[in-house]
C-alpha cells in the first residue's frame, strides 16, 4: 500500500488562481500557467516537492492559454491571449519569443514527435508551423502559415511509420544472420527488400476546426480535409497501432475514421456516448484502445474500442466518498496501471487494475479496476495529471496547485507496540500489552518510525521527534534536528548514523556515546535492534555487532567483512541479528540495485556462514571459500517460492532460534501483462519461518500465502505473526481496514480507532491464546524437534502438559506435518474417543492424505480437510465431505467433473436434502436427475393427489403412467386406469382390466395388435377356462407359451397343430410329444423327427433302425460328431457300407476315431484321400489313443496312399509328420516341385537328402539357372558328396567346351573336380586314381591349347607348332574339340595369305566335321577368302549354313554359370 505525501507548489503571492498545468514527459518539471493580480498571467517550473524553479518564471499582462513542452529537452512553449507565444529554455535558463504571427489567442500549440517543429495556432484560424533547434529557438522564417478561416481547436500529430529495429538487425547481423548483414550492405541491396528506415520525425498532424471539421497537414505542408462532424469536436485521439483517427464532439459523438498514407479518411464507426452535455469533458485514451470520460457526473464512463463494450466506475462511499460526488478530471499511469481521478469534493479516487491472470473472461470489465482508500485535499479538483515518474501526480484545485508524491506505508513493531502509517501525517499506533489503540498526527513529512513500549520516534532526515507514551495518551518528550537517514531505539537511547559513527542520543537528541569506525569499514547506514543487542551495516559491505545491556554499548562481534565472508554476492542491502546477538541475517543488494534470492546467515560465535537461496534446486550443496570456510547451502522445498526474492527479514525479539522472512515475486519473473500493470497480488507473498540452530541448521517450519486482507509483515514475536492490514476506508480522521463493516460505523459517526494491526496465531499455538510461558516454550520446543524429525525430544517436551486445549493444537499441527502417529497420541490425550475411532477406521485407506483428512474433520479443521482430499485427488471421498458439510453445489459441481460414478447418488442425496428442508420443488428436479423420481415422487406427494395427478401428466412418462394406472384401479377407477395404461402401453394391464369386465373380444384385439406375449398368455388362460381350445392354443402360441399349447394339444388330439408346435419349443417339448407320438404307434417319422431335432440322436436312430426310415438315418448322421456315441457312429457306417455310401462311412469312421478301419476303406474302395481326410486321420501327438509308434506307422499308411494315389504334396506331409524325411523326400521327387525340393533338403539337414535334392537338381536345365547350380554345388558340399561333385564340375567343364569354346573357364572347372575328386574318400582307391590321372591329363591338354592361343600374337610359329602338336596327340578329341584347333590353323594360314595350307586344314576339318557345322569353327569370311586365294570354286554343298547354337542371352548366362563355377 502507498500513502502520497502532498507537497504544495511555492507559488508567488501574486498568484491567485491555476488555469493549466502540464507535466514534462521526461523530467520531474511541472508547468503551472496561473493568474497574477499584480501582472495579468505568469508561468511557473516546479520540482518534484513543488520547489519554484530557478530562473523559470514569465509574467505578462494578459493571461496564458496554452501550455506544451518539448518532447525530450526541458524546453516550454506558452501561448497567450494576445497571440505571444513565448519559449522557456530551462536547461539553459533563457526566454525566446517567437516572431508575431497571430493577433487573437493562442488555442493550439504543439510540438512534433522529435520536437524540430512547433505548430501554433489562433481563435481567427491562423496555423503557423514553424523550424525549433535544440535550444528552443525559431529557425529561419516560418515553413507553413495558413488561414483556415475558423478557430482553430485541437491538433495531433501523426507518429512516423515504423521503421526497422537497427538495434536488433545489428545484433542479429553480429551474430551471423545473412538477411540481417544483406540489409545493411549496399551492394545487396537490390536484391531483397529496401531497408526501411522509416521518417525520422512525425511531421505530419491533424487539425481541428470549430465548425466540426478536421483537416490533414502533410510533411511538406500541404493540407487537405480529411473529415466533417455535425458539431463541435471536443477531442482528437489517434491511435496509433492502428492508424485510427477517434474524433468525440461535444455532444459526445465518437467517430474512428481508418486513415491511408496520404491521409484520407474513412469512417470505420460512429457511436453516440452516454452522460451529460454542457459539461467540460476530460476524454483519455488508455491502453491503445479504451476510451475513459469524467463528464462531471457521479461515474466515470468506459468505452472499449476493441470488444465494443461499455462500462462505469464510481467512488464508493464504504472507501470515504461521500454520496453524489462527481468527478471532473482522470489521469491514467500505463507504468503503474492507475487511474487517478479528481472529485469536486476535493478526493483523488484511485482505481489500479486488475492483473491478466485475474481477470475472468466473461466477467464485469469494471471488476478489472480495484478502488484504492482516497487521498483528501482541499477544494474541488478541477486538473489531474500523472508526472513523468511513477510516484508523482499533479492536482490542480481551486484553491492551489499540490503534488502528490508516492511513497511506501510506513509502519514498525517491536516490543508488542506496533505503529502503521494510514496518510501522510496520521499514524495508527496499537499496544498489544495494554490493549490500547491511538490515532497519532505529527506536524512533518516523515520518511521514518520506530515504536517501542515506551515512545513512538519519527524522523524525515532533517528532524527527530520523540512521543513518549503517557497512560492513554502520547505527548511530545523532543525533538531536534538531525539529518540521519536511519533511526533505531534501545530504551531510552536513540541511535543516529553519521560519517563513520553511530551516534548514541537521548530523547532530546544530546549526544552520549560514539561507536567508531574506521575509513576501511565504511560509513553506517543500516540499524537494526533485537533484544539487547544493535546491528550497524556500513555502505562498505562491513558489519559490527553492539552489545546494549550494560551502560554503555560494547562491541559484541567485531567487524566482519561481508565480501570477504561471501565472496561475489554483492553489497548489504538489511542486516539484523537474533536476541542472543549470535546470529546475523542479511539481504543481498545486487549491481543494479534490486535485491538478491539469497539470504545470508553468519554464526558468531562458530564463526561460519550459511546462505539460504529461493532459486536453488532441491537437495543440499557445500562450496568451499578462499578463506577455507564452508557455505552451507539451504533450499526451498517449494517449487512455487523459486520465483520469489526475500523482501523484508525479522528475528523473535526473544526466542532466538526463530526466523521468519516475507518473500515476493520477482518483478523480472513477473508476466508481462502483469509487470506492464505493476498490480498488487498478495498470493505472490509468502511468509517464511525458519528454525536455525547449529545442531540441525535451517529448518522450515511454516509457510503460508499472505492473507488477502493484510498489507505487510510486520514481525513475529511467539506466539504470533504481526501484520499491517490494508486501509479500506478513509474520511478525515476516520478509516477502517479491510474487513471490518465500514460502512455503518462511518456512517454512524463513531469515534472509535481501528486497529491497523492484526496478529495471528503460529501455527503451533492457533487455539491455545495467551498462555503462560511454561506452556509456550514447551510447544515452541516442540515444534522445533517436530521440524528437526526428533520425535523422542518432542514428546519429552510436552509429556508434563495437561492442557486439552495444547494437546487439541498439537493435533492440528500434525494435520500439516501429516503425522499420524503423533496425531493418534494427542486424541487420546485429550479424550476424543469418536476421533480415535475415526482415525482407527481410516486406516484402510491408502493414500496419507485422505487418512489425514479424516483427522482433519474430526478437529474441525474444514478447509485443510478439503485441500488434502483435492491434492490425493480422492474425489468421492471430497463429495461425501461436501454432503456431510452442506455443501451441496460444490458436492454437484465435484461430481460432475470428477466423480460421475457417484453423481445420482449425489443427485439423490440433495433432493432428500431438499425435502427434508421443504423444498420441493428443487428437490423435484434433483431426484428426477437421480432417476429415482418414478418412485420417490409419488411417495413424496402421496398427500397431494392433484399435484401427483398433475406431475404425473406433466412428465409423460411411461412409468408414472403405469403407477398411477395402478393407483386407479385400485381405487376402482377403471375407465380412467384403461386411459393410463393405454398411454403407459401396458397392454398386459389392458387386457387383464378388459377381461376383468368381461370385453374378451376387446382384449383379443388388443393382443393380436400388439403381439404382447403377458397379454396373450393371460387372455389364452381366459379362453381355456371358458373352453375355447382353439383361441387358447393361439394365445398361447402368440405368449411363446409352447408347453401349455402342446399340452392342450395332446388333451384334444390337435396331432397336427402338436407337431409344428413342438418343433417351436424347447427340447424338452420335443422329446415329450415324440414319446406322445410314438405312444399313439402312429406317424413315427415324426417321433423320428423330433427325437433328431432334440438331440436324442440314440432314440433316433433306434426308432429309425426299427422302422427302416433311410432318409431320416441320413438327416441324423449329418448331425453326428466326436462327441456322439461311438457304438451309434460304428452302427451308421456300417449300415453306409452296407447301402454303398463310402464316402459318409469314411466320415462316420473319422469321426469315430477308427482310422485303420478308415483307411482300409480308402485302400478296398479306392477312395481319395483328400487333405481334410488326411488330416482327420492324423492323430496328434498329444492323443492318448494311439501309442507313438502306432501313430508312425497309421501316418506311413497314409503316406503310402497317398502314393499310389500320385497325391506326393500330401505324401511328404504325412511322411515328414510320421520322422520319414527320406521316403517324404522321394515323395516330393515324383512331384517335381523343385522349389519345395530346395526348402525341404535345406531344413532336413540329411547327408541323403542333400545328394537326393542335388541329383534331381543335376537333371534340370541347370545351364540357364545359376540358382539351380548354387544348389547343386551347395548340396553335394553340404552332403559330402565330393566325387559326385568332381563328376559335376567335370559336365561343367565338358558344357564350356562343346556350347561356348570357353577353355579357361572349362579349366577352372576341372582343377575344381580335380580338388573335391583329390578330398573325396572313396570304396575303391584305384578307381579314384585313375579318375585323377584321366582329369589331369585332360588339364594338361587344356593348358597347352590355352598357351598357344595365348602366345600366338608374340609367337604364331610356336603357337601354330603346338597345334600341330596336339593334332598329333592320340586322345587329344577326349577333351578339345577338332575343330576348335583346326579352325585355328585355318585362321592362322588364312591371316597370312598362304592360302593353300589353309585349304588343306580345311579339307583335314571338312572330313572329320560334318559340313554343316564349319561355321561354328570357321568365319565365312574366312571360307571365302580360302577359296578366293585358292581359286577354287565355292561348291554349293560346302556353303555352310549358319547355325545357331544359342541366342546371346543363353550365352551370357552360361557364361554366369561358368563364372560361378570358377569361383567356387
Amino acid at each position: 500500500m502507498a500513502v502520497y505525501v502532498d507537497h504544495r507548489i511555492e507559488a508567488p503571492d501574486s498568484v491567485t488562481s491555476t488555469s493549466q498545468i502540464a507535466w514534462h514527459p521526461l523530467h520531474p518539471l511541472l508547468a503551472v500557467a496561473s493568474v497574477s493580480t499584480a501582472s495579468g498571467g505568469c508561468v511557473d517550473i516546479y520540482l518534484e516537492q513543488g520547489e519554484h524553479g530557478s530562473d523559470a518564471h514569465v509574467e505578462r499582462s494578459f493571461q496564458v492559454t496554452s501550455l506544451s513542452w518539448h518532447p525530450s529537452r526541458p524546453i516550454l512553449a506558452a501561448g497567450w491571449e494576445t497571440g505571444e507565444v513565448v519559449i522557456l529554455n530551462k536547461q539553459d535558463k533563457e526566454n525566446h519569443t517567437v516572431p508575431l504571427h497571430h493577433n487573437a489567442t493562442i488555442t493550439v500549440l504543439n510540438w512534433s514527435t522529435n520536437g524540430t517543429r512547433l505548430v501554433s495556432g489562433d481563435r481567427h484560424g491562423i496555423l503557423v508551423v514553424w523550424r525549433m533547434d535544440q535550444r528552443g529557438r525559431v529557425h529561419g522564417p516560418s515553413l507553413l502559415k495558413q488561414d483556415c478561416g475558423k478557430s482553430l481547436c485541437h491538433c495531433v500529430f501523426r507518429p512516423p511509420p515504423p521503421g526497422e529495429d537497427f538495434v536488433q538487425l545489428a545484433k542479429a547481423a553480429v551474430s551471423g544472420d545473412e538477411k540481417a548483414l544483406d540489409m545493411f550492405n549496399w551492394r545487396k541491396a537490390g536484391a531483397g527488400a529496401p531497408l526501411k528506415m522509416g521518417l525520422q520525425e512525425g511531421l505530419s498532424f491533424f487539425i481541428a476546426l470549430t465548425d466540426g471539421s478536421v483537416h490533414y497537414v502533410n510533411e511538406k505542408g500541404k493540407t487537405r480535409h480529411a473529415l466533417s462532424t455535425d458539431s463541435l469536436i471536443q477531442k482528437l485521439l489517434f491511435m496509433e497501432e492502428r492508424e485510427v483517427l477517434v474524433v468525440i464532439t461535444e455532444n459526445l459523438q465518437l467517430s474512428l475514421h481508418a486513415i491511408t498514407p496520404e491521409g484520407e479518411a474513412e469512417e470505420l464507426m460512429k457511436v453516440k456516448l452516454s452522460g451529460k452535455t454542457g459539461h467540460s469533458a476530460d476524454i483519455i485514451l488508455i491502453d491503445h484502445s479504451l476510451i475513459v470520460t469524467a463528464l462531471g457526473e457521479t461515474v466515470i464512463r468506459f468505452w472499449d474500442l476493441d470488444r465494443d463494450e461499455n462500462y462505469v466506475l464510481s467512488p464508493d462511499v464504504q472507501f470515504g466518498f461521500e454520496g453524489g460526488e462527481c468527478i471532473n478530471c482522470v489521469s491514467y499511469c500505463s507504468a503503474k496501471g492507475l487511474l487517478a481521478a479528481g472529485t469536486n469534493k476535493g478526493r483523488i479516487a484511485m482505481w489500479r487494475k486488475a492483473a491478466e491472470s485475474d481477470q475472468s473472461t466473461r466477467v464485469s470489465e469494471g471488476k478489472k479496476w480495484r478502488l484504492q482508500a482516497p487521498t483528501e485535499l482541499e477544494g474541488s479538483v478541477t486538473q489531474i495529471k500523472w508526472g513523468s515518474r511513477r510516484n508523482l501526480l499533479a492536482v490542480n484545485t481551486t484553491s492551489s496547485v499540490v503534488i502528490l508524491s508516492e511513497q511506501a506505508m510506513l509502519s514498525h513493531f517491536h516490543q508488542q507496540v506496533a505503529i502503521v502509517q494510514v496518510s501522510p501525517s496520521l499514524f495508527n499506533v496499537t499496544s498489544f500489552s495494554r490493549g490500547t489503540t491511538h490515532s497519532l498526527r505529527v506536524d512533518m513529512n516523515v520518511n521514518g518510525i520506530f515504536a517501542t513500549e515506551d515512545a513512538v520516534v519519527f524522523w524525515n532526515r532533517k528532524q527527530v521527534t520523540v512521543f513518549e507514551c503517557a497512560g492513554d495518551t502520547f505527548r511530545s518528550a523532543g525533538s531536534f534536528p538531525c539529518d540521519s537517514p536511519v533511526l533505531t531505539v534501545h530504551g531510552e537511547n536513540l541511535y543516529t548514523v553519521e560519517p563513520y559513527q553511530v551516534q548514541v542520543r537521548t530523547w532530546q537528541g544530546t549526544v552520549k556515546q560514539l561507536l567508531v569506525f574506521s575509513e576501511a569499514e565504511g560509513n553506517p547506514c543500516l540499524l537494526d535492534v533485537c533484544g539487547n543487542f544493535l546491528a550497524v551495516g556500513t555502505d562498505l559491505s562491513h558489519f559490527k555487532i553492539f552489545d546494549l545491556s550494560h551502560r554503555e554499548a560494547k562491541v559484541h562481534c567485531s567487524s566482519k567483512n561481508f565480501s570477504e565472508l561471501f565472496p561475489g554476492l554483492g553489497g548489504i542491502a538489511s542486516v539484523k541479528c537474533n536476541a542472543n546477538g549470535n546470529k546475523v541475517s542479511i539481504l543481498v543488494s545486487k549491481a543494479d540495485g534490486n535485491i538478491d534470492s539469497k539470504i545470508c546467515f553468519y554464526d558468531v560465535e562458530m564463526d561460519k556462514v550459511t546462505l539460504f537461496d529461493f532459486k536453488a534446486e532441491q537437495g543440499n550443496g557445500r562450496e568451499k571459500l578462499s578463506s577455507g570456510q564452508g557455505i552451507d547451502k539451504s533450499v526451498v522445498e517449494y517449487p512455487e517460492l523459486h520465483s520469489h526474492i526475500p523482501a523484508c527479514h525479522f528475528w523473535d525479539q526473544s526466542e532466538s532460534r526463530l526466523f521468519v522472512c516475507e518473500a515476493i515475486l520477482e518483478t523480472g519473473l513477473e508476466p508481462p501483462e502483469q509487470k506492464e500493470n505493476q498490480t498488487e497480488s498478495t498470493m505472490d507473498v509468502w511468509i517464511l519461518s525458519f528454525f536455525s540452530t547449529e545442531e540441525h541448521g535451517f529448518l522450515l517450519q511454516d509457510s503460508f500465502p499472505l492473507p488477502s486482507s493484510y498489507q505487510v509483515l510486520l514481525g513475529v514475536e511467539v506466539p504470533h505473526y504481526y501484520f499491517a492490514k490494508k486501509l479500506f476506508f478513509q474520511r478525515g480522521c476516520i478509516y477502517k481496514p479491510l474487513g471490518e463493516a465500514e460502512k455503518g460505523q462511518a456512517e454512524s459517526g463513531s469515534t472509535e480507532v481501528s486497529q491497523m494491526v492484526a496478529r495471528r496465531p503460529m501455527r503451533d499455538f492457533i487455539g491455545l491464546g495467551d498462555c503462560d510461558k511454561a506452556t509456550r516454550d514447551a510447544m515452541l520446543n516442540f515444534s522445533f524437534y517436530l521440524t528437526a524429525g526428533d520425535m523422542d525430544e518432542a514428546f519429552k517436551s510436552i509429556r508434563l502438559i495437561k492442557s486439552e486445549a495444547v494437546w487439541e493444537n498439537m493435533a492440528r499441527m500434525c494435520v500439516k506435518t501429516q503425522s499420524l502417529d503423533v496425531a493418534k497420541i494427542c486424541l487420546g490425550n485429550m479424550g476424543h474417543a469418536r476421533g480415535a475411532k475415526a482415525l482407527r477406521e481410516a486406516e484402510q485407506e491408502p493414500e496419507q492424505e485422505a487418512r489425514v483428512a479424516v483427522l482433519a474433520i474430526q478437529l474441525g479443521m474444514l478447509e485443510d480437510a478439503e485441500q488434502l482430499y483435492k491434492d490425493c485427488k480422492r474425489y468421492d471421498l471430497l463429495n461425501k465431505f461436501y454432503q456431510a458439510s452442506n455443501q451441496w453445489q460444490k458436492a454437484i459441481e465435484t461430481a460432475e467433473a470428477h466423480d460421475r460414478v457417484h453423481l445420482r447418488t449425489t443427485y439423490y442425496s440433495y433432493a432428500k436434502y431438499l425435502e427434508a428442508t421443504g423444498e420441493q420443488s428443487l428437490s423435484l428436479a434433483h431426484y428426477e436427475k437421480s432417476d429415482t423420481h418414478r418412485f420417490e415422487i409419488p411417495r413424496m406427494l402421496s398427500e397431494d393427489l392433484q399435484a401427483l395427478e398433475s406431475y404425473v401428466n406433466k412428465m409423460k412418462d411411461k412409468n408414472l403412467w403405469k403407477w398411477w394406472a395402478q393407483y386407479l384401479e385400485s381405487q376402482s377407477e377403471m375407465e380412467s386406469a384403461l386411459k393410463y395404461y393405454a398411454l403407459a402401453q401396458d397392454y398386459f394391464s389392458l387386457v387383464r382390466v378388459h377381461c376383468f369386465q368381461g370385453n374378451i373380444q376387446k382384449a383379443a384385439e388388443i393382443a393380436n395388435e400388439t403381439r404382447n406375449w403377458a397379454a396373450s398368455y393371460h387372455l389364452a388362460r381366459q379362453y381355456e377356462s371358458q373352453d375355447e381350445i382353439k383361441q387358447a392354443v393361439h394365445f398361447y402360441t402368440r405368449a411363446q407359451a409352447f408347453n401349455n399349447a402342446i399340452r392342450l394339444c395332446k388333451e384334444h388330439n390337435l396331432d397336427d397343430q402338436l407337431m409344428n408346435l413342438a418343433l417351436l419349443s424347447s427340447p424338452e417339448d420335443m422329446i415329450e410329444a415324440a414319446c406322445y407320438y410314438e405312444e399313439k404307434g402312429e406317424q413315427m417319422d415324426r417321433a423320428v423327427m423330433l427325437y433328431h431335432k432334440a438331440g436324442h440322436f440314440s432314440k433316433a436312430l433306434e426308432l429309425a433302425f426299427a422302422t427302416q426310415q433311410f432318409g431320416a438315418l441320413q438327416l441324423i448322421a449329418e448331425d453326428l460328431d466326436e462327441r456322439s456315441d461311438p457304438a451309434v457312429l460304428a452302427r451308421c457306417s456300417d449300415f453306409f457300407i452296407e447301402h454303398a455310401q463310402y464316402k459318409k462311412a469314411m466320415e462316420l469312421l473319422l469321426t469315430a476315431k477308427k482310422y485303420h478301419e478308415a483307411l482300409q476303406l480308402c485302400l478296398k474302395q479306392n477312395l481319395t484321400i483328400t487333405e481334410e481326410m488326411a488330416e482327420k486321420m492324423t492323430v496328434s501327438k498329444d492323443s492318448q489313443d494311439l501309442s507313438e509308434e502306432s501313430r508312425r506307422e497309421l501316418l506311413e499308411q497314409i503316406a503310402d496312399c497317398c502314393m499310389r494315389q500320385g497325391n506326393y504334396h500330401l505324401a511328404t506331409k504325412k511322411y515328414t509328420q510320421a520322422g520319414n524325411k527320406l521316403k517324404a523326400m522321394r515323395a516330393l521327387l515324383k512331384s517335381g516341385d523343385t522349389e519345395k525340393i530346395v526348402f525341404f533338403a535345406g531344413v532336413s539337414r540329411q547327408r541323403e537328402i542333400y545328394i537326393m535334392a542335388a541329383n534331381y537338381l543335376q537333371s534340370l536345365d541347370w545351364r540357364k539357372d545359376p540358382e539351380i547350380m548354387k544348389n547343386i554345388i551347395s548340396f553335394y558340399t553340404k552332403g559330402q558328396a565330393l566325387d559326385l561333385l568332381a563328376g559335376f564340375y567335370d559336365v561343367c567343364a565338358q558344357v564350356e567346351i562343346d556350347e561356348y569354346q570357353n577353355y579357361e573357364k572349362a579349366q577352372g572347372a576341372l582343377t575344381e573336380a580335380y580338388k573335391c575328386l583329390s578330398k573325396a574318400k572313396t570304396r575303391s582307391p584305384l578307381e579314384q586314381e585313375s579318375k585323377l590321372a584321366h582329369l589331369q591329363s585332360k588339364l594338361t591338354l587344356i593348358k597347352r591349347f590355352i598357351h598357344a592361343r595365348r602366345v600366338y600374337c608374340e609367337d604364331s610359329k610356336e603357337a601354330v607348332r603346338q597345334c600341330e602338336l596336339l593334332l598329333a596327340e592320340q586322345d587329344y578329341n577326349t577333351i578339345i574339340r577338332h575343330g576348335d584347333i583346326l579352325g585355328f590353323l585355318v585362321e592362322h594360314y588364312a591371316q597370312v595369305e598362304e592360302f593353300h595350307m589353309a585349304y588343306q586344314y580345311l579339307v583335314e576339318m571338312q572330313k572329320r566335321i560334318p559340313v554343316t557345322n564349319l561355321s561354328y569353327y570357321v568365319t565365312q569370311q574366312t571360307l571365302e577368302a580360302v577359296y578366293r586365294g585358292t581359286g577354287i570354286p565355292v561348291s554349293q554343298t560346302l556353303v555352310p549354313q549358319p547355325v545357331l547354337h544359342s541366342s546371346m542371352e543363353n550365352k551370357e548366362m552360361e557364361e554366369e554359370v561358368a563364372d560361378e563355377v570358377e569361383e567356387s
